[in-house]
């Protein structure tokens, strides 16, 4: 065990500085023994940082296993940030790439131009594939509008069933033969109806899936027919999924000249376009100029928002989300380096006091222990660190992600480790400290 030096004058025949010994015995009579910092020739105690260095790596290194297992705590800490926070920069990354590739290309004019008493609708016009789709940048139009069917419910096949057991309630939905490719649908049997169909008002319907699974629809080669009341309509095709507007993944669809034909059906409610990398912005304004010159305000238009926007909003969100766990995880790493620093300090009251009694001031055992706890916090950071930064490139892997993480990471994550650390051992530091040396030694014998 290293003691503090101090700096004596020359010492009598027991041991005691002269200058004690005079200003105890002078002429002047018996008096209080001037402090050692007034002395001639004292200097104070002095403890170098190699000195602290050494004495902080004893301390820890004389209880590995405990020092282990404190450190791990703010291993798990650190490493539950690191992770977190690279995990949300990657998912924000791979979520705006997405949105990038569908919903940056979307606009969406719908006719719902009240909101208070009921909503009115202004009809679209029947034309509105062809006004849309000469716009430069449009790629792809398609309208979609509710079917009102009343009591007509649906069947796979014409019973007279009191009990409705053989009946769905189903969504029907008019459409026009250019929505499949608006909404990015694909086809898993069968066709989805064109122009022809439209022309004809043929008596056909597409199926979403789910609508084909309750009606008990799985083969179209055989032209199976299901009702629409007492309506019987041809299953040309089943959806097998839909980009966009995925309520018509339990629907009925049928052309809009045949839900004029056969229902209540006035007008499309929605307008789904599928537009060029870009292009979003200008065909949001110019869209409902296309539909109605003479007032185009009759109309909504959702447009999407811009990508940066987009992605500082998703990494916002996943990473209060995650930071909140982390912090959570860090703390509980702080509480045990405060628990075991302080449990150290109980355990060395007597060196305490024989370190105060020979001469070592407060601050020298407070710094020591807060050295001590620091280091603990630094080495838990160096570690959480390293591992946070594997798991998001294993993760990244697995699920072929480029990671992404900022640089500044692996530098902060030490030192809020080591912040950790040193907050952590304020209270037992100070605790040290306030220890008088004569009831230290007492207590540690």
């Amino acid at each position: 065990m290293r003691l503090p030096r101090i700096s004596l004058p020359g010492r009598g025949r027991r041991g005691v500085p002269d200058a004690v010994v005079a200003g105890a015995s002078g002429a002047t009579g018996v008096g209080t023994a001037p402090a050692v910092s007034d002395l001639p020739g004292v200097h104070p105690t002095a403890l170098s940082w190699r000195d602290l260095t050494s004495e902080a790596v004893a301390g820890l290194a004389s209880r590995p296993a405990r020092t282990l297992l404190t450190v791990l705590g703010t291993v798990l800490g650190i490493s539950a940030l690191v992770a977190t926070v690279g995990i949300a920069q990657t998912a924000g990354n791979r979520i705006v790439g997405s949105f990038s590739e569908l919903e940056a290309t979307s606009v969406v004019v719908t006719n719902e131009t009240g909101f208070w008493g009921g909503n009115t609708r202004t009809a679209f016009p029947r034309d509105v594939e062809d006004r849309i789709g000469r716009l430069n940048g449009v790629t792809a139009v398609g309208v979609l509008g509710t079917v009102p069917m009343g009591e007509n419910y649906a069947s796979a096949v014409q019973l007279d069933d009191p009990s409705g057991l053989n009946t769905f309630q189903i969504d029907v939905y008019a459409a026009s033969p250019g929505l499949l490719d608006a909404v990015k649908g694909e086809i898993r049997m069968g066709r989805w109806f064109d122009s022809g169909h439209e022309t004809r008002a043929d008596d056909v319907v597409v199926l979403g899936p789910a609508a084909a699974q309750r009606l008990g629809v799985y083969r179209v080669d055989q032209q199976p027919v299901i009702f629409l009341g007492e309506k019987p309509f041809v299953v040309m095709g089943i959806l097998r999924d839909v980009a966009r507007q995925p309520q018509l993944l339990d629907a009925i669809i049928m052309p809009e000249a045949t839900a004029r034909k056969h229902f209540d059906y006035q007008s499309a409610s929605t307008v789904q376009i599928d537009v060029a990398l870009g292009a979003a912005q200008l065909i949001g304004k110019q869209a409902p100029i296309a539909l109605n010159p003479d007032d185009p305000t009759v109309y909504r238009v959702r447009i999407p928002p811009s990508a940066d926007s987009l992605r500082n909003r998703v990494e916002g969100d996943v990473n209060s989300l995650f930071l909140i766990l982390g912090g959570v995880s860090l703390l509980v790493g702080a509480i045990g380096i405060a628990n075991v620093t302080l449990v150290s300090v109980l355990e060395r009251v007597g060196e305490i006091g024989l370190r105060r009694a020979v001469g070592a001031r407060r601050r020298h055992i407070a710094t020591q222990f807060l050295v001590e706890s620091t280091a603990m916090g630094l080495v838990g950071g160096i570690i959480g660190a390293t591992l946070g930064i594997l798991v998001i490139v294993v993760i990244s892997a697995t699920r072929e992600w480029t990671p992404v993480l900022s640089p500044l990471i692996p530098v902060a994550a030490p030192l809020l480790g080591a912040a950790t650390g040193l907050l952590a051992g304020i209270y037992p530091s100070l605790r040290a400290a306030s220890l008088e040396p004569v009831d230290a030694l007492r207590a540690g014998t």
